[in-house]
């Protein structure tokens, strides 16, 4: 499946709610697969499945404004029947199989952690590890290293020392005390 968002979910302000508001209120629309149903079955002409496919649209893009919340639309195939759907959206996600599990890729989101044994375990990515690291160095005041010509990194401990990091970069950012370190 190919997931395409109708309303960027970064642009989405909160619903405004008033008492009149049900706190049940949508926060996501999805619409799995919205090709299949008119694939299916051939007593529609080509025209008249095109005709309700856009009407779909029309409507999910009606829900997002007026809701002003996000609609996640997937396709079962990339081809020219689906074109309209990738037009319509504002936002476009790419759905792979990989053999951990499905990856998924935004202009600003990719999958870094995946589910393994029904979820009782969890295989990450360097990526994710790559942001981790970076966010807990900001959170002890360590400056990431920068690879050296010679490719040897450096790092900055919490005392403010230059120190080469072969093996373990940032040691210091796991084991600094009072900052939620070990």
């Amino acid at each position: 499946m190919q997931p395409v968002v109708l309303r960027p979910v970064a642009g989405r302000r909160a619903p405004n709610r008033d008492e009149d508001t049900s706190s049940h209120t949508a926060a996501l629309i999805v619409a799995p697969a919205i090709d299949a149903q008119y694939r299916a079955d051939d007593t529609l002409g080509e025209t008249h499945v095109k005709t309700l496919q856009a009407r779909t649209l029309a409507r999910l893009a009606t829900y997002a404004d007026g809701y002003d919340i996000s609609v996640l639309v997937t396709r079962t195939q990339r081809d020219d029947f689906t074109a309209p759907v990738a037009t319509t959206a504002d936002h476009h996600l790419e759905c792979e199989q990989t053999r951990i599990g499905s990856r998924v890729v935004g202009e600003d989101f990719e999958t870094l952690v995946y589910p393994v044994d029904d979820g009782a375990y969890y295989q990450t990515t360097f990526t994710y590890w790559r942001q981790l690291l970076a966010a807990r160095a900001t959170q002890v005041s360590v400056e990431p290293s920068t690879p050296t010509p010679e490719g040897v990194r450096t790092g900055v401990t919490t005392d403010g020392e230059t120190v080469a990091a072969i093996a373990n970069p940032l040691p210091d950012v796991w084991t600094a005390t009072g900052v939620g370190g070990r």
